[in-house]
């Protein structure tokens, strides 16, 4: 199992932590990594564009010239596809782009980016978030310490209202917890400053390719409930008459 040193605010070293050779240490396949991401993306996008086709355009219906004898193309209505300002055939029309991806696809996804970001050097296990006040100031400097760079994304189970006050005008900064953690967040992160309560949860939650109860929710845009996280109880058995 990985060790990995546990620093306070100050960039001071506090203890260690074990982490998981099932979450941490498994080898990293890129091409999940690049499904999730893009399984992520196409969840977000609004999906409203729109254009008028025939139907829908707002012009007279009079017939523009009669149907034979002036030499020219027969034609019924200016919306026709061929003029200007008419309808436009097979244009976009409203949809929703996003799309199922296989529940352990996502869980060895997220598995591969916590290990590529310990491997790196991004990923930084913190004792606690622990602030005096909600400054940005102060907790600007103590990212400074820590060396976190501009990009930092900040994983933490618990309610932490200074922390959230402090962090939200730093730009570049972003919070999350356990529930909400994605490949994408990860991969698109610097340095990632994790709690050390909140990484002993990752352990439980994806260790050994099985799913905790609730830990770490990685459906976008879907039910996590539906998927293979785990089945309901068998019924009792019935009295005997």
């Amino acid at each position: 199992m990985p060790t990995v040193d546990v620093v306070d605010l100050t960039n001071k070293k506090v203890g260690s932590v074990e982490l998981a050779d099932d979450v941490f240490g498994v080898e990293v396949n890129t091409a999940l990594l690049h499904e999730s991401v893009r399984h992520y993306l196409a969840s977000t996008r609004a999906g409203t564009h729109k254009v008028k086709g025939r139907s829908e355009i707002r012009a007279s219906g009079k017939k523009l010239w009669r149907q034979k004898g002036t030499g020219r193309a027969r034609m019924g209505t200016v919306a026709s596809p061929i003029w200007r300002s008419g309808g436009t055939v097979h244009g976009p029309q409203p949809r929703d782009y996003s799309y199922k991806l296989n529940r352990k696809m996502q869980l060895g996804a997220l598995r591969s980016a916590l290990t590529a970001k310990l491997a790196d050097g991004g990923l930084k296990v913190v004792d606690g978030f622990e602030l005096s006040s909600p400054k940005t100031k102060e907790f600007d400097a103590a990212l400074t310490k820590l060396e976190a760079g501009r990009k930092v994304l900040l994983v933490d189970n618990e309610e932490n209202e200074n922390l959230e006050l402090a962090s939200r005008n730093i730009p570049g900064v972003a919070m999350l917890d356990s529930a909400q953690l994605h490949p994408y967040h990860l991969l698109g992160a610097e340095t990632i400053l994790i709690t050390k309560a909140t990484a002993e949860k990752c352990n439980e939650a994806l260790k050994g390719g099985k799913v905790a109860e609730a830990p770490v929710a990685v459906e976008v845009g879907e039910d996590a409930g539906s998927s293979e996280a785990g089945a309901e109880a068998a019924p009792a058995d019935e009295e005997a008459n």
